[in-house]
């Protein structure tokens, strides 16, 4: 499928700083995107280049600039990515407590075809809680790209730095293109 709209939501982990990769995947097929974060997520951008390439502010918080839309544009897929171990958790919880949350609880809820893609160590994803929350989101039709099938693992605590030049960037939006091209043949009743 080429064309969209594609909502980025960037959490606060060390390959956020390199999200313009997944802005740039998705024009090159034709989508215009939107970067948004969680507040501990701008600690990791610089918004001024994303919206030189977007087009659209980098959104952080529920107040808007003079002569932006408040509401969210019309969206074909989301990508939550890096997504952290606790965004995760607040994600199966229902938890918007920031403008990022509350935006990710209204896309899934309409339903928009979203994917996470999870940047969390080793330890952090044998939690209970970390299990017990992708296994939520995926119940609700959420992809998670993360495990073997994937090709993304959680990484030895420690190794961060490392591993987030391997982020999947394009990945999630292959997937997310794919998730979107399925739900508009699915709804123009072409299934």
């Amino acid at each position: 499928m080429t064309g969209g709209h594609l909502q980025i939501v960037v959490c606060g982990a060390g390959p956020a700083a390199d999200v313009a990769q997944l802005v740039m995947a998705a024009q090159d097929r034709s989508w215009t995107a939107a970067v948004t974060a969680t507040p501990s997520g701008m600690a990791f951008i610089d918004p001024q280049p994303l919206e030189s390439l977007t087009g659209h502010p980098v959104r952080s918080t529920y107040q808007s600039s003079p002569g932006t839309r408040r509401s969210l544009p019309a969206t074909d897929a989301l990508v939550i990515a890096p997504a952290t171990y606790n965004s995760v958790n607040k994600i199966a919880l229902g938890m918007a407590d920031n403008y990022a949350m509350t935006s990710v609880a209204e896309l899934i809820g309409r339903p928009v075809p979203t994917v996470i893609v999870p940047f969390v160590n080793a330890a952090l994803a044998a939690r209970a809680p970390f299990r017990h929350a992708v296994a939520s989101v995926r119940d609700e039709g959420v992809r998670v790209l993360l495990g073997p099938e994937d090709q993304w693992e959680p990484h030895p605590p420690g190794s961060g730095n490392e591993r987030q030049k391997a982020f999947p960037w394009t990945a999630a939006f292959e997937t997310a293109a794919q998730l979107a091209h399925e739900s508009r043949r699915a709804t123009s009743g072409h299934a």
